[in-house]
This record gives C-alpha cells, sequence and structure tokens, in this order.
C-alpha cells in the first residue's frame, strides 16, 4: 500500500520509464462510454463528418495539455495540485484546488452512475430485477475503485495495464457486433462544431488535465519531457479518437440517441447478442472502475493539497463516502442523466481550461529548471501565500468561458498570466 501523499517523492523513489504512462491514462480512457459520448456530439445538431471534425478537434486540443502536465509531474516529484501552488500562491492555490476536487468527485460519481445504469439494463435483459441489479453495478464499480484508489501507485499501473489488454479486446468485440450493417448518419451543418469540439474537450483531456502529475511525478527527474508528454497524451487520446467516432456511425439508428440520454451505456447493448451481453457488462464495469479508480486516487492528493491532515488511504475512504451518497441521488433520485452531466461538463471544461492556461504558461515560461520543492509548502517562499497574477487570470478566464467557451478560458487565462508575470519581471 502507498504512504506517500503530497510529499515530494525523492529521487531515490523514482523509477519507471515515460512509456509506462501509456498504460494508466489508456485503460481510464477505453470505456465504452466514449460510444455514447460520439452519439452526444451528433444529437447536438452535427452530420456524421462535422460530428468527426469536432472529435478529432477536441481531442487534438485537449490530450496535449494533459501531457504537458505530466512533465510537470517528472520535474518536481509532487502531485499536480501541489505544483499549482508555484502559479496561484500557496493559499491562493485552494480556490482551484477545491473547484478539482469538487470534479474529480463528480467524475467519480459519473463512474458509479454508468455502472449501475448499465447493468440495470444489462441484466434486465437477462431476465433480473432492475432493482437488484442497479445496486450489483453500484457496488462494483464503487468497491473495486475505493480498494485500487487505498492501495495506490503501484498497484494501480499494474492493474492498469492488464485492464488496457483486456478492454481492448473486449471494445474490438463489441464494435463488431454493433457497427455492421450500418449506413452513415445524414450530413449537416458546421456551425456547431466548435460546440461539439469543446464537448469532447471537457468530457476527455480537460477532465483529466488537474491530475496529469499524479503518476509521472514517480518518474525520474532526467526522464525526456517530450516522452513524458507523448505517452501520456497517447493513452489517453487513442480510445476516444476510435470509440467516439464509432458512437457517430451508430446515430444511423435513430433510437439510439434518445435511449443513450436516460442510460448512456445500456443503450448500447440494443444491438447485441444475448450470449455477449454478460462479457460486455465485464467489460464497462472493469472501465469504469479503472476511470474511478484514477480519480478517486487523484481525488484522494487534491484533499490533502487542501490542508486536510490525514493519511492518503483515508482521503481515498472519504472520497468513496462521498460518491456513494452524491451517485445514490444520480442513481435512485435523479430523474434523468443527460440534463446533470451536460451541466457538470460546461462547468468542469471551463474552469479546467483556464486552469490549465495558467499552470501550463507558468509550467513553460517559469519552470524549465523545475521547482522549488522545499517551498511549495512554506507560504513565506518564493511562491508567497497569493500570487494575484495566477488567481486573477483564473478567475478572469473562466468568467469569459462560461460564456464563450473553455477554448476563450484557456486562451484568456494563457495571456493574461503571461503578461501579468512578465510585466512583474
Amino acid at each position: 500500500m502507498e504512504r506517500t501523499g503530497v510529499d515530494v517523492v525523492a529521487e531515490t523513489d523514482r523509477r519507471g520509464t515515460p512509456r509506462g504512462q501509456f498504460w494508466p491514462w489508456f485503460a481510464a480512457n477505453v470505456s465504452v462510454y466514449g460510444v455514447t459520448t460520439g452519439v452526444y456530439v451528433v444529437a447536438g445538431g452535427l452530420g456524421w463528418w462535422q460530428a468527426l471534425v469536432a472529435i478529432v478537434l477536441g481531442v487534438a486540443l485537449s490530450y496535449p495539455l494533459l501531457g504537458l502536465v505530466a512533465v510537470a509531474g517528472a520535474r518536481g516529484g509532487a502531485p499536480t495540485m501541489v505544483l499549482s501552488r508555484a502559479a496561484f500562491g500557496v493559499h491562493g492555490n485552494l480556490l482551484p484546488g477545491l473547484a478539482n476536487y469538487l470534479a474529480l468527485v463528480g467524475w467519480e460519481t459519473l463512474a458509479v452512475t454508468l455502472g449501475a445504469l448499465s447493468a440495470r439494463t444489462i441484466l434486465t435483459r437477462l431476465g433480473i430485477a432492475p432493482e437488484p441489479a442497479l445496486v450489483v453495478g453500484f457496488v462494483l464499480v464503487a468497491g473495486l475503485s475505493i480498494v485500487l484508489g487505498v492501495y495506490g501507485y503501484d498497484v494501480i499501473m499494474r492493474v492498469h495495464r492488464w485492464i488496457s489488454v483486456a478492454l481492448g479486446v473486449a471494445t474490438v468485440g463489441y464494435l463488431a457486433f454493433a457497427l455492421p450493417g450500418l449506413g452513415l448518419p445524414a450530413s449537416g451543418g458546421t456551425a456547431g462544431i466548435a460546440h461539439g469540439a469543446a464537448l469532447v474537450a471537457a468530457a476527455t483531456g480537460l477532465g483529466w488535465v488537474t491530475g496529469g502529475a499524479d503518476y509521472s511525478r514517480y518518474l525520474p527527474r532526467t526522464s525526456p519531457p517530450r516522452a513524458v508528454a507523448g505517452w501520456t497524451a497517447l493513452g489517453g487520446a487513442l480510445p476516444p479518437l476510435v470509440l467516439m467516432a464509432a458512437g457517430v456511425l451508430l446515430t444511423a439508428d435513430p433510437d439510439l440517441a434518445a435511449a443513450a440520454a436516460v442510460d448512456p451505456i445500456g443503450a448500447l447493448a440494443a444491438r447485441l447478442p444475448t450470449w455477449f451481453l454478460l462479457p460486455f457488462l465485464g467489460a464497462v464495469l472493469l472501465s469504469l472502475v479503472a476511470s474511478g479508480t484514477l480519480g478517486v486516487y487523484s481525488s484522494g492528493l487534491t484533499l490533502q493539497a487542501l490542508g486536510v491532515r490525514i493519511g492518503r488511504p483515508v482521503t481515498v475512504l472519504v472520497d468513496g463516502a462521498l460518491v456513494v451518497v452524491f451517485g445514490g441521488y444520480v442513481v435512485f433520485g435523479a430523474p434523468d442523466f443527460l440534463g446533470p452531466w451536460q451541466t457538470f461538463l460546461t462547468a468542469l471544461g471551463v474552469v479546467a481550461a483556464a486552469w490549465v492556461g495558467v499552470f501550463a504558461t507558468d509550467l513553460l515560461l517559469h519552470r524549465r529548471a523545475g521547482y522549488a520543492t522545499a517551498e511549495l509548502d512554506d507560504p513565506r517562499g518564493r511562491y508567497g501565500r497569493v500570487n494575484p497574477a495566477g488567481v486573477g487570470a483564473l478567475v478572469l478566464g473562466a468568467a469569459a468561458g462560461f460564456a464563450l467557451g473553455p477554448a476563450v478560458a484557456f486562451a484568456l487565462a494563457a495571456g493574461l498570466y503571461a503578461a501579468l508575470t512578465a510585466a512583474a519581471g
């Protein structure tokens, strides 16, 4: 069991190669849920080729940012939300830290919700009552995610390698059953491409950026930055590109989008033969465990970074309790899935874009020599209590982004931070 929390990883404890970063991010993103995201992109009013353009743009613009944050982890040897103090100040970092914590708990809630809804749809088709099926999916995803999160880094890195292989095989099997016999969906206008790309970015790379350094912090400081960024971005980006493109093709089935608004993954099982339903459900639950584990691990580190003085394994249990409460409401109380999901993604995408705009600019302009790690906990040190440039750029960027989208939030926050820190010398 990993005992290291928000402390800086000592040089003697660093190990592995950048190539190893591929596996946790591949496993967390190879969820069949990516297919449903492709369905939602088309449901926003795009035709098939316009939706594919939006998907490529959203993935290409978001996952390189995840790779860049991973570079900071190798340089600083600390979790993402500790390194973030260099840009926002030790106390100023509480603002993005709290927003990140809420976002991560939201992603974990999403995972257990999808697990419960998928189990209900698929097991009901096999003759099991809906209520027990909901409970089975909910308990399996929540329980396994928490257990893996408690054990921490070494177990996650080993397990996710095998999850990646298993889910890769299962996904190929699913696509072999689901895609044949479908024609191309209708074409459409190009006006919604930017909105579709923003939806994709928020649902994929931007949703992970605030945890990008949590695994790379164990890499040796001498790891080549391009390799760290490249393997991280590649592992995260490959599955969504394939799965969302498949979702676009599946919208040739006119009933799919309506069903996916209520049950995002269970709806995808409609074209499967009965004998493949249990393997499909197993793959779905395993993929949600993979993504939920990364979320619960990073949220535990973020809770420590916010100043909560409990051990890292205990933070995972705290997060797990919150997920059970929130997930229980969504599964057993909320009237539909799509509405809360879109609201959550909109807020998450904007704030994450503004944060990574500041963080990435700070990394590229001011941290080429690394971080003064001993001062990341000291409000009297070089990073100070509050960095007005970082906090101001974050707030203004996010405010503009809520009106104009995540791309504006990123560009404005990055530009403001660069200008303000250059003026301050």
